[in-house]
């Protein structure tokens, strides 16, 4: 098998029921999607190499999967076309978030990224996701797509923040703190 096709010499490229530009919001959309599996790709080798953090180092490969699912759904020129996210793994990533927020120490300020090189890895996740869901949301609003997509990666920017807090505590890494911010968060109940 070759691995080059020489189809995209052109600035254009193929998606599932039709060819576009390469710089169309559907590749960009997908792309940058992409881009952020490239970079959970990274962070669940990082985990990976602390045992303390073999359960975040599964779930982040399992993360990779579900964006390569996000991407297919994008990648689709055509409605009508078999969805493969649903609202399951936006719903399971709300319970680990909330299992998250419970092991790493109360906040009261922002936190910059940092801490351990794991921490700030997921940070960078965090952004990227974001841009990323910036990105679905220019798509959906002029073409359809999956509006899972979008929920799931709203979901997931934040599960990286609790995450790259969990990757600290469980390092023993301090987080940042802001020190220019007020206190904005309130204490937990007990």
């Amino acid at each position: 098998m070759r691995l080059y096709t020489r189809t995209g010499d052109s600035g254009e490229t193929a998606l599932i029921g039709g060819r576009v530009r390469k710089d169309d919001i559907r590749v960009e959309a997908y792309g940058t999607i992409d881009e952020l599996n490239c970079f959970v790709g990274q962070a669940a080798a990082e985990a990976a190499q602390h045992e303390q953090l073999a359960e975040m180092a599964a779930l982040l490969v399992d993360i990779q999967q579900e964006l390569f699912d996000c991407g297919s759904d994008l990648a689709y020129a055509r409605p009508g076309a078999p969805l493969k996210v649903t609202p399951e793994p936006a719903e399971r990533l709300e319970q680990v978030i909330d299992v998250y927020i419970t092991e790493a120490p109360e906040i009261t300020r922002f936190i910059l990224p940092g801490g351990s090189p794991l921490s700030s890895l997921l940070h960078v996740c965090r952004t990227v996701c974001r841009r990323a869901e910036r990105r679905v949301v220019t798509l959906a609003a002029d073409h359809p797509a999956n509006p899972e997509v979008t929920k799931y990666l709203n979901r997931l920017s934040d599960f990286f923040f609790a995450a790259a807090r969990v990757a600290n505590a469980k390092l023993g890494v301090p987080d940042t703190e802001y020190i220019r911010s007020k206190e904005v968060f309130r204490k937990r109940k007990k």
